[in-house]
């Protein structure tokens, strides 16, 4: 199964694909960047078609979504929302069924400590995929979050260790 994990944001939106045959492995990771002077439309524009590209590209079976958590400032909020929206409608686009998790539940899962940094999160990221490099801190979150959701689906699995 390839489980699709999103980390949404209006500036930066975090992606990473995993493969679940044995022990989960990371497919592809990455970021998809907005321009900040573009309206918001435009922005969400291309949110939407990167992640429908990928979802195309790749097939998910199933796709994992980060909620938003709370903002100082509700304009982010709301942007991230919307981000969040678009991120939903795009990846659904395939019939693959979308889920949602909070980011302390992604982080209690990968760190198992709620309140984990984003460094921490990366590194520990990087040590479950035994990736060759330090992925950035959204696409980090991003395989974290279809991680999580690969655990919480199927939870005798092998424990992270």
């Amino acid at each position: 199964m390839i489980i699709l994990g999103v980390d949404p944001g209006t500036a930066s939106t975090g992606y990473g694909l995993i493969e679940t045959k044995a022990d989960p492995r990371a497919l592809e990771y990455g970021v998809i960047r907005t321009t900040p002077d573009k309206e918001p439309a435009e922005r969400l524009r291309r949110i939407y078609q990167s992640i429908k590209d990928i979802v195309q590209k790749h097939r998910p079976e199933e796709i994992a979504v980060e909620e938003i958590f709370f903002f100082r400032n509700s304009k982010t909020a709301i942007s991230v929302g919307q981000a969040q929206g678009v991120i939903m409608v795009a990846a659904s686009s395939n019939g693959a069924k979308v889920f949602c998790y909070a980011p302390l539940q992604v982080k209690q899962t990968i760190t198992g400590y709620g309140r984990a940094t984003k460094s921490q999160m990366q590194y520990r990221v990087r040590e479950l995929f035994q990736l060759p490099e330090l992925p950035s801190d959204d696409a980090a979150d991003a395989l974290a979050v279809a991680l999580c959701h690969y655990h919480s689906r199927w939870p005798l699995r092998k424990t992270l260790q």
